[in-house]
């Protein structure tokens, strides 16, 4: 029993000593959205058409909002304002990516037409075969692109 006492004791002094590193267990401050040059997101589209009339509807110029350093246009004020109170339930999954690319560890181009809702997410694959793909293990491709995102930000974000 003194031996272990005097363990823990050992072992709480080492780590007083020898504080863990911030920045390995930190999430990375690094951001990675699917831009266009102008840094226009999801090509124009409103992000919050997608789950409110479940297709892609263009957004205008003039009602616009900037998140995570990319402009999201929107078809209507009342959008924008949904997605400013909660844009992490709008913004497209994997920065807007491909998420097939992403499950593989990599990005590419996405085709809005092949946007699906998933876990409350919006998801976007590079073109209609690209999408069949990803649905035909669509939950392993989901987890898969889930756990390679981050590193995938931590290389290509800025």
């Amino acid at each position: 029993m003194l031996f272990r006492v005097a363990s823990v004791l050992a072992l709480t002094a080492a780590a007083a000593a020898f504080p863990a590193r911030a920045q390995s267990t930190a999430p990375s401050t690094k951001v990675l959205v699917n831009t266009n040059q102008e840094g226009l997101a999801l090509q124009g589209y409103d992000p919050v058409a997608f789950f409110t009339q479940n297709h892609p509807v263009v957004g205008l110029p003039e009602i616009t909002a900037v998140h995570r350093g990319a402009t999201y246009r929107f078809s209507s004020t009342e959008h924008r304002a949904l997605f400013q109170q909660e844009p992490g339930k709008y913004e497209p999954a994997f920065g807007g990516f491909c998420a097939y690319a992403v499950s593989q560890g990599g990005t590419a181009p996405v085709d809005v037409s092949t946007f699906q809702i998933l876990h409350g997410r919006l998801v976007l694959n590079k073109n209609p075969d690209v999408l069949e793909l990803f649905n035909r293990d669509r939950e392993e491709r989901y987890r898969k692109a889930e756990a390679n995102w981050p590193g995938i930000v931590e290389k290509k974000g800025r």
